[in-house]
């Protein structure tokens, strides 16, 4: 066994136990009666794995999920689902996110659920998002997806340009061109380098005709609540 530090004997944790263990503990946040915002990835689908637990053992709660991922998930292992037309207000949200900043603002969007991720967020008290801790880091530098009108394809390229970014269009892995959102819409998954100014850039992109949305998520700092997992129990991150 070789720990991080390079002592002997500290196991070093699988990037899927660190999920398992921030899903399961923002699984456990839940309480009887709420109505929860159910996010997209990899880290979530361990939070509706353990929160359909809960429900077999009595917890009641229904779920408002982001994309099909998570609906086909929630709806197969048992947990009652709405959607936010039933519960315009939600008590909590879980999600993911691809990078946190030490101010809790996140960038968003590697499972192209950023917009119903944006409109769930908005709903919600409180903002629970699960990551390891390779997703925590000081300044936010990753590719920033963008939602678009496939009607606006290229004016948006040429937008995002000519705000330094790079942008990509992301094809689709076992299908032919792009990938498509439950939205029916194209993502960009757009470079910019360091952003010394996130908040800036959500206006920015969010402003340009024929942009859904954006993963940048800057708005929601002073309700999220940040779990961490690192192999040895979690930690909260909180302003």
């Amino acid at each position: 066994m070789t720990p991080k530090d390079g002592s002997p004997g500290v196991k070093k944790q699988a990037p899927d136990d660190l999920k398992r263990e921030a899903g399961y503990y923002a699984a456990e946040m839940v309480e009887d009666g709420m109505v929860i915002g159910l996010g997209t990835g990899s880290t979530v689908a361990f939070a509706i794995d353990r929160m359909a637990e809960r429900v077999r053992e009595g917890l009641r709660v229904r779920g408002v999920p982001t994309s099909f991922q998570a609906e086909i998930r929630a709806r197969n292992r048992g947990i009652p689902l709405a959607t936010l037309n039933d519960y315009p207000e939600l008590d909590l949200a879980i999600d993911g996110a691809d990078q946190v900043d030490e101010s809790l603002r996140l960038i968003k969007g590697r499972g192209a659920a950023l917009t119903r991720e944006k409109c769930v967020a908005a709903a919600a008290g409180e903002l629970v998002i699960v990551v390891d801790e390779s997703k925590v880091i000081p300044v936010l530098d990753g590719p920033v997806p963008v939602e678009v009108l496939p009607f606006a394809l290229r004016p948006v390229i040429l937008g995002i340009q000519a705000l330094g970014g790079d942008a990509i269009l992301r094809m689709g892995i076992r299908k032919d061109g792009p990938v498509v959102t439950d939205n029916g819409n194209f993502v960009l998954d757009c470079s910019f380098g360091t952003i010394a100014d996130p908040e800036r850039l959500e206006g920015l992109l969010s402003l340009m005709p024929g942009v859904l949305s954006c993963g940048l998520f800057c708005a929601f700092a002073d309700k999220t609540t940040v779990v961490v997992g690192k192999g040895d129990g979690c930690r909260e991150l909180t302003r």
